[in-house]
C-alpha cells in the first residue's frame, strides 16, 4: 500500500474546522463513493466498492491543523502524486 499524510495548519474555530473537513468528506463520498464516519475530531473513510476500492483513511481536525492520512490500495499507487496535489488543493481551504 502506499501511504499519504498531509498536514495543514490552519486559523479556524474547532467548529468551522470541522464543518470544512465535513465537507470535504462528503464531496469525496459523492466523487469516490466513500463511506465516512466521525469519531471524536477525526472522520474515518474507506471506499468499499468503485475505482478507490480498498482505500481507507481519516481526516483528523484540531484546533491548529487538519490531517488527512490514507492508505492507497495497490492499484491507486501510481496515482499517489495526484492525488497528493489534489487533497494538498483541498486543504489549502483551510490555511
Amino acid at each position: 500500500m502506499a501511504t499519504i499524510d498531509i498536514t495543514q495548519s490552519h486559523r479556524l474555530t474547532l467548529d468551522d474546522a470541522k464543518a470544512k473537513a465535513e465537507e470535504l468528506a462528503k464531496s469525496m463520498e459523492t466523487k469516490f463513493g466513500l463511506s465516512w464516519k466521525w469519531a471524536g475530531n477525526t472522520i474515518n473513510f474507506e471506499a468499499p466498492s468503485g475505482a478507490a476500492k480498498g482505500t481507507k483513511g481519516e481526516v483528523a481536525v484540531t484546533d491548529k491543523d487538519v490531517r488527512v492520512a490514507i492508505d492507497l490500495p495497490f492499484m491507486l499507487k501510481m496515482m499517489k502524486g495526484t492525488i497528493e496535489e489534489k487533497i494538498k488543493e483541498r486543504l489549502a481551504q483551510f490555511a
